[in-house]
């Protein structure tokens, strides 16, 4: 059992502290200066408190807040250095922070999905405890990166559960525009791109080996795809994630300028 404190109840604070509940494995403890964030995380937590001190004394702390709100934060904690700091802030490198605290410092970039313990996480630092690997495994999936590679881990699996909704969505719209009804059409669309995902993450078959093995010849789905590989789909979606790491870039330039 770890006891975690998450500073920042916002979305992305109360999906960790959601998807860590879900286990009753760990003590969490939730912190934020908003009473009516914190009544609405209070169910998952063993202590709720707008105070930092009582936050600090856990011996992991999550630090959920804005990028620019962030080393004001760790500077106004006070942390041990057999603790761990973990930011979630796009942007914020370790090195920033590091200066600011005793605490070892881990960066993390989770996604909403941490809520039903499905999250997909990019990790670095220099030393991740057995706790932190406990928080992060029960909350989903991480994988450890170089932080030079952030950027575009913000970009892909920070920002990209937006670019999987938008898809989500399309594909929902064109259901309904031939004739499904909306519950059907959103159940149908969401547990396909989830049986997907899940097919693509169980297979050792290469992505492009998976959509042969459904493109049966003269059937519906290679006319389908025939569209799809005519269009500038994929070209979109590169767009959007080159958009959102660049974004990733300024947010780190605005953070060194402070």
């Amino acid at each position: 059992m770890v006891h975690v404190s998450v500073i920042g109840c916002g979305n992305m604070g109360s999906a960790l502290i959601r998807g860590l509940s879900r286990t009753g494995n760990h003590t969490i403890t939730a912190c934020d200066v908003d009473e009516s964030a914190l009544d609405a995380v209070d169910e998952y937590c063993a202590t709720t408190t707008t105070d930092l001190a009582t936050a600090a004394e856990a011996p992991v702390v999550f630090v959920v807040v804005k990028p620019d709100l962030t080393a004001a934060i760790v500077d106004d904690l006070d942390l041990a250095d057999d603790q761990t700091l973990v930011s979630i802030a796009a942007g914020v490198s370790t090195d920033a922070l590091e200066p600011r605290t005793d605490a070892r410092v881990v960066r993390v970039m989770p996604n909403l999905a941490a809520a039903t313990g499905d999250m997909a996480a990019a990790v670095a630092g220099d030393e991740l405890t057995d706790d932190v690997v406990e928080l992060l495994d029960d909350a989903g999936v991480f994988v450890e990166i170089d932080e030079d590679r952030m950027h575009t881990s913000t970009a892909v699996n920070g920002s990209g559960p937006a670019f999987v909704f938008y898809l989500i969505k399309a594909m929902m719209d064109a259901g309904v525009d031939s004739g499904l009804n909306p519950d059907e059409a959103k159940v149908l669309a969401a547990q396909t791109f989830k049986g997907a995902a899940e097919t693509v993450l169980r297979s050792d078959e290469s992505i492009d080996q998976l959509i042969e093995d459904v493109c049966s010849p003269k059937g519906t789905t290679i006319e389908g795809m025939e569209v799809l590989r005519e269009s500038t789909v994929d070209e979109a979606v590169a767009d959007a994630v080159a958009a959102a790491e660049r974004r990733s870039e300024e947010l780190a330039g605005e953070a060194d300028d402070e």
